[in-house]
């Protein structure tokens, strides 16, 4: 398919509320500006520093969540672009381009998740809504959320990329719905499965959801795992990234080879150390935060 820049949007959403954690805002602002400059339109969605963290009906900052949401609809409809390049901002981010683009390409697009975590909780099990939003996109989980999802991503069509050390509950949604993945040892010894997994599925697109905690931690400074002031056994029993960076380029670079990428979402980005740095720059006079 022969794609124009204008036809791709690149939405900017510096959310945080979705893993309750104000550095993500940071993080999304700090990943934008080291991209290289979009040659189509962009729009960035307005993200307040600070909103209402509470838990209403299960889900943290619920009402807040619901406005970006929907800012983030009107943001796409905007333009009716073809693809979507996303920069955030905690996972939660992908809910609309994801939800948009399911709706114009149907079962011609596959969905690859490349992540640590499968992100198909619940607010049962868990009030931050960014380790729902994979469930959200199936269909499943708050009704609030899911009513943007106008069809559901067929859970055949999805791939996930990276994903180790699932929770038991995890792996049960997984195997109820004949969901596939390829883990980090399997990748290894065929890179060459991913696309050949993707080709298989009868799809002609795909989207793309990167989470950068599917790295390895060591050495990288920018992944959650590294807060430098996280208790400790903080993330005890969470599973951590196995890849690298180096992996994930080839591994995209060769599905785009290979298929239409009309989607990619890159979030969860933490550069723990310009975070702390622009806490103490809003400390200056004529600052503050609410010019961050």
């Amino acid at each position: 398919m022969t794609r124009t820049s204008q036809t791709t949007l690149r939405l900017v959403m510096p959310q945080w509320q979705g893993g309750d954690l104000p550095a993500y805002r940071v993080g999304a602002k700090i990943l934008e500006a080291l991209l290289p400059d979009a040659t189509g339109p962009v729009e960035t969605v307005a993200i307040p520093v600070e909103s209402d963290r509470s838990e209403q009906d299960g889900i943290k900052a619920r009402a807040a969540l619901l406005a970006q949401l929907d800012a983030a609809r009107e943001a796409i409809a905007k333009h009716a672009p073809e693809a979507i390049m996303t920069v955030g901002g905690d996972c939660l981010v992908d809910l609309a381009p994801i939800a948009y683009l399911a709706e114009k390409y149907e079962d011609d697009m596959a969905v690859l998740w490349v992540d640590a975590h499968p992100d198909v909780m619940n607010k049962s099990l868990f009030s931050h809504a960014h380790a729902h939003v994979l469930a959200m996109l199936l269909g499943d989980g708050d009704a609030d959320f899911t009513s943007v999802v106008k069809r559901p991503v067929d859970p055949k069509k999805v791939l996930y990329v990276g994903v180790n050390d699932m929770m038991d509950v995890e792996e049960t949604y997984l195997a109820d719905r004949g969901m596939s993945v390829i883990g980090p040892d399997a990748l290894r010894a065929n890179p060459q499965a991913v696309v050949d997994w993707l080709k298989a599925s009868g799809a002609t697109k795909v989207a793309v959801h990167f989470d950068l905690d599917v790295l390895n931690p060591v050495g990288r400074d920018y992944l959650l795992f590294n807060k430098p002031d996280a208790p400790e056994g903080a993330f005890e029993g969470v599973a951590t990234g196995k890849l690298e960076l180096e992996e994930i380029v080839s591994l995209l670079e060769g599905v785009a080879g290979e298929l239409d990428m009309v989607g990619l979402a890159i979030t969860e980005f933490l550069p723990w150390d310009m975070i702390n740095l622009s806490r103490t720059l809003a400390e200056l006079p004529m600052v503050g935060s609410e010019n961050a």
